[in-house]
């Protein structure tokens, strides 16, 4: 998905416990890793900074939608409510043994979503990906 300045202006403030800046970067950064890899790993920081921005999802195609919860599959706007209880439901998954079959289908997705959830809501570890200094774009 091609991000603009648009996109980052409509980022909640209230659904992020990092500044929205690096957020934004992040989210740029992730994007373009998920655009050069197509790998799960990279989806699934995508899938999360999506629903965190609150973002519309333009495929290529031209459909839209409104970013869902990537762990919940929940519809409508994150706020700080059902971040907390993604944040939760992913957890419970990533601990969730024998592993579902769908899930070791999609290697470092949900652990890339655990890692883009605590950084940017729980305000734990690093970020899921490295950001460059200067992202082109």
């Amino acid at each position: 998905m091609e991000l603009t300045g648009r996109d980052f202006d409509k980022i909640p403030p209230r659904n992020l416990h990092v500044p929205v800046i690096d957020f934004a970067r992040l989210w740029l950064a992730a994007e373009q890793r998920y655009e050069r890899e197509r790998s799960w790993a990279a989806l699934g920081v995508v899938d999360a900074c999506r629903w965190l921005a609150c973002a519309t999802v333009r495929l290529e195609t031209d459909r839209t939608f409104l970013a869902y919860a990537p762990v919940t599959g929940r519809t409508g706007l994150a706020h700080e409510e059902t971040i907390q209880a993604e944040c939760l439901a992913a957890e419970v998954l990533l601990f969730r043994r024998p592993v579902p079959t769908w899930l070791a289908e999609r290697p470092g997705w949900l652990e890339s979503i655990v890692a883009t959830l605590g950084w940017a809501w729980q305000r734990s570890g690093k970020p899921p990906i490295d950001v460059p200094a200067h992202i082109p774009g």
